[in-house]
């Protein structure tokens, strides 16, 4: 995945950061807390929601699509803990058409060499809900990528921050916000059902959802 930013027309870049978080006390470690934030190409100052950083442990884990995840292995929630998002991604069994698709728009070492995203992955039942336009689009890069863009979000939230901050923005600004609606394991996506979520990776919290999501449909 190269170059997210030149395919949307706006300064992209995509990739999922998640790590075992701790929380600074009130003293001269707190301010460390600020060197884990994202880099110069993320938002300066955290949105609303996102205080804690976003990240998440494997016992942060939920949903009805997590019995389908491994209980071990480099694809099981601990194994994905260590690897940068787009790795873990080719290790979960609920996400192989993502990867595929990820893998054609050459998009790969992109998200990896983020600091501090979030992932609205979309399992394979959602992407064979295309149909033939899967292939189509697999085929055309250029119309893909954005697409994928408009499912990563520049700043690291968990399911907590989400439903704090209502809307966030995606890499593909273009394709407008994503409304977060619901709570709890109820909490929806642009209307898209959360199947495993909170799911920690090296570089990124990874939302597995149900839906390709449409960029501009909210709009």
């Amino acid at each position: 995945m190269k170059n997210v930013r030149r395919i949307a027309g706006a300064a992209i870049a995509a990739t999922a950061v998640l790590s075992l978080a701790a929380c600074g006390g009130e003293n001269e470690a707190a301010p460390a807390a600020d060197t884990q934030q994202p880099s110069s190409a993320m938002p300066s100052a955290a949105p609303a929601g996102a205080a804690s950083g976003g990240m998440t442990t494997a016992e942060d884990v939920y949903g009805p699509g997590c019995a389908q995840v491994p209980t071990e292995g480099e694809g099981s929630v601990g194994g994905m803990v260590d690897d940068p998002v787009a790795n873990a991604a080719g290790n979960n069994p609920l996400l192989k058409k993502l990867t595929a698709a990820v893998g054609a728009t050459n998009l790969g070492d992109t998200l990896n060499s983020q600091e501090g995203i979030t992932v609205f992955a979309p399992a394979d039942t959602a992407f064979d809900a295309l149909g033939p336009k899967f292939d189509e689009l697999a085929a055309a890069p250029d119309q893909l990528a954005p697409i994928l863009q408009y499912h990563v979000v520049g700043q690291r939230y968990d399911r907590d921050g989400l439903e704090k901050a209502g809307t966030v923005e995606s890499l593909n600004t273009a394709g407008g916000p994503l409304k977060i609606e619901g709570s709890g394991e109820n909490m929806t996506v642009n209307g898209a059902k959360v199947l495993c979520g909170n799911v920690p990776t090296k570089n990124a919290t990874v939302f597995v959802i149900d839906t390709v999501m449409t960029p501009g449909a909210n709009m």
